[in-house]
């Protein structure tokens, strides 16, 4: 049996329990876990490297489920790998090879937040009431950029249980003098009233424009819809999904009862089932526009930057390139 590098292990064990979160962190730090398993490994022969670097793929695809971006990534990667490997490349060329696109996809998708930022700006005037849900790095550009451009708004940020990921946004914004209002998920509908705009991130984009983001999501969402405030999405291209052309769904994350009840809290209350989803869909239709570091694109627009970014690709491809059908379909 193929062993996984120990630090590996802890790439993934980091992603699973959520000490590294964030859909482009995760992708990176995936990219980051096949760059060490090609530089640390042993292998005399090429096949041997190829076995190495699947099995910690496989490792990685069990953590989160959801994260598009972490399959992406090992796409990225592993597509060019078994190109290499038809092509019986020697082992010292197929490591080489592994480095230099885990690193060019680390760069890239670092570069990607950078765009967006700059693009997404644009969007924002002075003046601006802006809600957001969650933490995103893409929609902290935007929001930073825009603010160093000398544009002045407010942004009213939901805390995001049940990890309080918006804490995190609310105090990055306030550290650069944005001024910030922190508010109970609840409160989303109280406040949209008084919004110009909405902005969030995504964890996933499907080829029909829905985006999967951190829970909540959808019903900032909704009321930005009922309120008529424009709803905006930043997302890299890599998030977007190409399983969806082909009909499969993007597998929604349920984690523990712990993060919402402790067992000794949970044992109070009997009989009473703690359900704990990750993330949730919003529907195209309550979508305006999706910032991407390409531009900006209708969420109709999304199956073509799918196309362009991974070509026709058929169901036969998808499981041999993509490396997908190793990740286990237990629950992590």
């Amino acid at each position: 049996m193929t062993k996984v590098n120990e630090k590996v292990k802890e790439i993934a064990q980091d992603i699973k329990r959520m000490k590294i979160r964030g859909a482009g962190k995760i992708a990176r730090s995936a990219a980051e876990a096949l760059l060490i398993t090609a530089q640390q490994s042993k292998a005399r022969k090429s096949s041997t490297l190829v076995k190495e670097l699947e099995t910690s793929a496989k490792l990685l695809l069990s953590t989160r489920p959801t994260a598009v971006s972490l399959p992406n990534s090992i796409r990225y990667i592993m597509f060019r790998v078994r190109e290499a490997q038809k092509r019986n490349v020697k082992l010292e060329d197929l490591r080489s090879l592994v480095v230099k696109t885990a690193t060019e996809f680390i760069q890239n998708s670092e570069n990607a937040v950078k765009h967006i930022g700059e693009i997404g700006a644009r969007r924002i005037e002075d003046g601006d009431f802006i809600m957001t849900h969650c933490n995103s790095a893409a929609v902290t550009a935007v929001l930073k950029t825009a603010f160093n451009q000398g544009k002045r708004f407010k942004v009213f940020v939901c805390e995001t249980r049940p990890r309080f990921q918006g804490r995190i946004t609310a105090k990055a914004l306030s550290n650069v003098g944005i001024p910030t209002s922190l508010i109970v998920d609840g409160a989303t509908r109280f406040f949209m009233a008084k919004m110009d705009k909405a902005i969030v991130g995504a964890d996933a984009v499907a080829a029909n424009g829905a985006v999967v983001n951190k829970i909540g999501t959808s019903m900032v969402a909704l009321a930005a819809h009922e309120s008529r405030v424009l709803f905006f999405v930043a997302a890299e291209t890599y998030k977007f999904s190409p399983e969806t052309m082909l009909g499969q769904l993007v597998k929604i994350e349920e984690r523990g009862s712990s993060e919402i009840l402790s067992e000794k809290a949970l044992k109070r209350i009997p009989n009473v089932t703690v359900r704990n989803p990750s993330f949730d869909i919003t529907p195209p239709e309550y979508i305006d526009l999706i910032v991407t570091e390409r531009g900006i694109i209708p969420p109709q627009a999304a199956i073509m930057i799918i196309q362009d970014e991974f070509g026709s690709i058929t169901a036969e491809e998808l499981m041999e390139y993509q490396i997908y059908h190793l990740a286990d379909e237990d629950e992590p």
